[in-house]
């Protein structure tokens, strides 16, 4: 009974391809940033993973400097219970893992040495998805790119993709590679949901272009997007917003506002039937050059909630609505 209600559970999980890449992924991953290894206790961070893989989700998303290799640790242990073929593995590199000169960036030398550090942290013996975490403008375009291609003909890395490069950044990587005949990059993975959208002007029709696939963190901008921030409030303790050590990149989005509005956008999600979460996870898959949506949970109920947005269609009155409701407020410069 139990292996037939996690089949069913499984059917309505929807899949795209990243990008052109051949590979398929649960339009929903499940990131591990600000989480695993750190705020998130082990026991409920494998039952996160464990949750998910039973629903469907097969893309799991991580990266060496979450918590210096710890969040690395514990997905890599959380999906060892799993056979390896069925499900989608991402890493990054970039930025500091000590406290050396060459302990950063997308040289050569640290790229093949921190491949080879996640390897070993995952327990596993290739990465479907490498991605560089953010553009390096001290090292040549042609030195990262020489690098990723090695550990794709090694068979260490599978594919390639970046993380919140510009639109010129991304189309120098795409020419120079087609040019010199090395992997080509397959997706980016950028800050988008329905308050920050700069990725629609420049990268997003670039990126359609060249069948890049946009791997989303941050769909529900930092939690702001869930509703729980109210305005005139202060932040509840245990909240991402009132952890000075987590709530870095939300200051310039917790304003009156912008809560004020959230709060119509929850109201409009309950007239269509879903939670506001969902319906922003909807919005942001609504677009097929994204190829997923990252979350991240603290407890399986988020992800077993969260995942549901993947069966939503938000109809064009809803998202003209959305936009109504936001008005001023989107953000479409970095």
């Amino acid at each position: 009974m139990h292996r037939e209600q996690a089949k069913e559970k499984k059917s309505s999980m929807q899949y795209r391809q990243l990008g052109r890449a051949g590979v398929c992924v649960s339009t929903i991953a499940l990131g591990s940033w600000l989480t695993y290894g750190n705020s998130v206790e082990e026991e409920a961070a494998i039952q996160c993973v464990h949750k998910a893989y039973e629903i469907g989700i097969n893309f799991f998303d991580t990266a060496n400097v979450y918590n210096r290799g710890a969040a690395e640790q514990v997905v890599g242990r959380a999906l060892k219970d799993f056979s390896r073929d069925s499900f989608v593995l991402a890493t990054k590199v970039y930025f500091p893992m000590g406290d050396g000169p060459n302990d950063r960036g997308l040289s050569r030398k640290h790229i093949l040495e921190q491949c080879h550090a996640s390897l070993r942290r995952l327990g596993t013996d290739y990465i479907d998805l490498y991605q560089c975490h953010r553009y390096d403008p001290e090292v040549p375009l042609e030195e990262t790119l020489r690098a990723l291609d090695d550990l794709v003909t090694q068979g260490k890395v599978l594919s390639v993709g970046v993380s919140e490069w510009s639109a010129t950044q991304i189309a120098d990587a795409v020419y120079m590679a087609r040019e010199l005949n090395l992997d080509r990059i397959v997706s980016n993975q950028p800050i988008y949901n329905m308050l920050q959208r700069y990725i629609e002007r420049d990268v997003l029709p670039l990126c359609e272009r060249e069948g890049i696939g946009q791997v989303v963190f941050s769909p529900l901008s930092q939690g702001i997007l869930t509703g729980k921030y109210k305005p005139g409030q202060p932040p509840q303790a245990g909240t991402r917003a009132a952890d000075p050590n987590l709530n870095t990149f939300m200051h310039d989005l917790m304003h009156e506002k912008t809560l004020t509005a959230v709060q119509h956008l929850q109201t409009l999600a309950q007239q269509g039937g879903y939670s506001l979460p969902q319906m922003a996870l909807a919005w942001v898959l609504r677009k097929q050059i994204v190829s997923a949506a990252i979350i991240g949970a603290t407890r399986p109920q988020q992800v077993e909630e969260n995942a549901k947005a993947g069966e939503i269609t938000l109809p064009d009155d809803v998202l003209e609505h959305i936009d109504e409701i936001l008005g001023d407020i989107v953000k479409y410069d970095q």
